[in-house]
């Protein structure tokens, strides 16, 4: 992999990673637009490896919360007052809504690697997804969205973020949908979205990072790619914080059909193969 190829694909990915777009899909398409291998797992390695640079973002914007949560969750560890706190609970929530994604991530990763990495995959799901994203918000003008999260709903959003796993979803699409369908305002339901993908990602590039370190992609491409990853997702979360709490998610949804309806124009027509 090329310098330049590993900046493009760092840059979709800090775009793409927290936006309810899917990062992989876009990855998947960038990648093979690049002309580069998509079922190769070295490609997957890498595009999972800088992952943790947007995670990082993650760490660095919101590094309050994060403290003071795990503050919380540590002292109720250890203490029985501070038990009853919510934040000591939402620890537990992150904590047990990132187990599904784990395990199914590791049962399927032979199906994630092989037949889904397919770009008919992507844009199916890319579209299908859309009208799920499109009724979350249709459901979500009808409530309060008052509701404070509890376990069940974290174990709900956290059985959807496994959805992600097939390209095309988006993570963050899939969770702050089911969020929405929860009941749960949208603010809180991307904030959570982010808790529960600090786990989730930072495991699969930890995971992943042999396979790239000793395929002959290069350090450099993934330092640099995680890099770029890094910085651009900064200034994505950022954004899309001050966005959802006056927008609705329903521009994704209509951008998400559009490139879906795109990508299967374009495989269609043989201008672009599937793998």
């Amino acid at each position: 992999m090329e310098i330049w190829q590993a900046i493009i694909l760092g840059v979709i990915e800090g775009i793409t990673e927290f936006l309810p777009v899917s990062s992989t899909g876009h990855l998947t398409i960038a990648e093979k637009l690049l002309g580069l291998p998509v079922d190769d797992p070295a490609i997957t390695g890498f595009t999972a490896v800088i992952q943790i640079g947007a995670i990082a973002a993650v760490f660095v914007f919101l590094y309050r919360d994060i403290l003071w949560l795990t503050k919380a969750w540590l002292r109720g560890l250890v203490s029985a007052r501070h038990r009853q706190t919510r934040d000591y609970r939402l620890g537990w929530f992150v904590i047990f809504g990132s187990l599904p994604i784990g395990i199914v991530g590791y049962a399927a990763q032979g199906l994630i690697k092989g037949s889904l990495r397919s770009l008919w995959v992507v844009a199916a799901s890319l579209i299908a997804w859309s009208f799920v994203m499109l009724f979350a918000e249709h459901s979500a003008r009808k409530a309060a969205s008052h509701k404070k999260v509890n376990f069940l709903d974290a174990m709900v959003i956290g059985l959807a973020q496994c959805l992600a796993l097939v390209p095309g979803v988006s993570r963050s699409g899939a969770t702050i949908a089911t969020g929405l369908m929860r009941g749960i305002s949208r603010v809180s339901a991307t904030r959570l979205s982010f808790g529960l993908s600090i786990p989730a990602l930072t495991a699969a590039g930890i995971y992943e990072l042999p396979d790239a370190l000793s395929s002959d992609i290069g350090i450099a491409p993934l330092i640099v790619g995680t890099l770029v990853s890094f910085a651009v997702a900064y200034v994505s979360v950022a954004w899309l914080l001050k966005f959802v709490a006056h927008h609705t998610l329903d521009a994704f949804s209509w951008y998400r059909i559009a490139l879906g309806l795109l990508l299967a124009l374009a495989l269609g027509f043989g201008w672009v193969a599937a793998t």
